[in-house]
């Protein structure tokens, strides 16, 4: 028997507000002169699934109380050998990221530390419906704060590709919605990748009853724990080559101006530098043959790097860490105005920490995303209002562009 999800008097109401704030964007833009909403600038947004430690990420090495939560984890200062790369005498990059590192140095990537979206409950299924979806609780909204954004979006012409774009094996919920949107996925091999299982043992490891069913099998299939990460880092083609692929279709002059990738294997509850580093990698990797491909377009460029949540403050005795709250999120391109970390740090010590656990989120991931909408892709309020429905108290965060 099919039990359909209850939606609930909250969520029925969020759903209407999305339907009438779509409705209400594309009565604005019916009222706008033609051509006053046209921008040439392109946002890519990547997701991370399975919640980045932010703090491995970018360290706060100047926090006193860093190296004591962190133990094992806890990377060398600057200057040290495999150490950790300065973003401005207080954090400071994984020396995994160096193409990011120098991005940071030519003032085209902003990290945001201390962030997250309204999600608080740590589970990896709601969080990222609610990554997606831009709802602020769990409800029956069905599509993504992305897709409803392109209403704002002047009409295609006719033959041009959509103006949103998916690149990967699925349509993420962030791009699904009433809004076309066009879809790149590399040829099907007859085996799925090994990062596709990988991504199955980091969603469902907590689950009592798949948990230990999905580890079974896997070993079955000579997929042990180490050899889906080696696997993972030696792969590089995946995420690498649909990032490019990404950058090279944004270019075209009459290509699509939104694009949305995503990247597993973030779930690091054990073993965390041995599987962090070659998914680190590959993301700085795929972000650079994103910025090698888009060539002259990356000017006009802003990438939004975001993740369900972050993870605990403190290792665990697994040498990893748990599902948290507070992390971190980037924010690059040629658009944007970085080489500097906003972060209102909220401190490591133990009364700073949310739920004496978890690193305190400061800033609101929604506020990030609004200001692209608004000051990168030029949106009317109404079509912002739609793509993050009853969140009117978050403020689109002001100077993350060169405006």
């Amino acid at each position: 028997m099919t039990h359909l999800p209850k939606i609930g008097r909250r969520g029925l109401l969020l759903g209407l507000t999305a339907m009438a704030a779509t409705a209400r964007a594309r009565l604005a833009l019916a009222d706008t002169p033609p051509g006053t909403l046209a921008t040439d600038n392109r946002l890519v947004v990547v997701i991370l699934r399975g919640a980045m430690d932010g703090m491995a990420a970018l360290a706060p090495y100047g926090d006193a109380s860093y190296r004591a939560l962190r133990g094992s984890l806890a990377l060398p200062e600057p200057g040290q050998e495999g150490g950790l790369l300065d973003c401005g005498g207080f954090f400071g990059l994984n020396p995994n990221l160096t193409t990011l590192h120098s991005l940071f140095r030519a003032g085209e990537l902003l990290p945001i530390h201390a962030i997250a979206g309204p999600y608080r409950n740590r589970s990896h299924f709601e969080a990222q419906d609610l990554l997606e979806s831009g709802a602020v609780e769990r409800s029956g909204l069905t599509s993504g704060w992305l897709n409803r954004a392109l209403t704002g979006l002047p009409a295609r012409q006719a033959g041009q590709p959509e103006a949103g774009l998916a690149v990967g094996l699925s349509l993420p919920l962030l791009m699904q919605g009433p809004q076309r949107v066009g879809m790149w996925a590399p040829p099907r091999g007859a085996r799925p990748a090994p990062d596709l299982y990988a991504r199955m043992a980091d969603l469902l490891h907590a689950d009592p009853l798949l948990g230990p069913d999905v580890a079974d099998g896997l070993r079955s299939r000579g997929y042990a724990n180490s050899v889906l990460t080696e696997e993972k880092g030696q792969r590089g083609g995946g995420f690498v080559a649909l990032a490019g692929v990404a950058g090279k279709l944004l270019a075209a002059a009459d290509g699509p101006r939104v694009a949305a990738l995503e990247l597993g294997g973030w779930d690091t509850h054990a073993a965390q530098t041995q599987r962090l580093n070659p998914v680190l990698t590959q993301l700085d990797a795929g972000l650079n043959a994103l910025r090698a491909q888009l060539a002259g377009g990356w000017q006009r460029t802003a990438v939004l790097v975001m993740t369900e949540f972050g993870r605990t403050a403190r290792v665990n005795g697994n040498n990893g860490t748990d599902h948290g709250t507070g992390g971190v999120a980037f924010v690059l391109g040629g658009a944007v105005s970085g080489g500097r970390v906003l972060a209102d740090w909220p401190g490591l010590a133990e009364d700073r920490l949310f739920e004496a656990r978890d690193l305190q989120p400061t800033r609101d991931l929604r506020a990030i995303a609004k200001a692209l909408l608004k000051d990168h892709l030029r949106l009317q309020p109404a079509a912002i209002a739609a793509a993050f429905p009853g969140s009117d108290d978050v403020v689109p965060e002001r100077g993350i562009l060169r405006l």
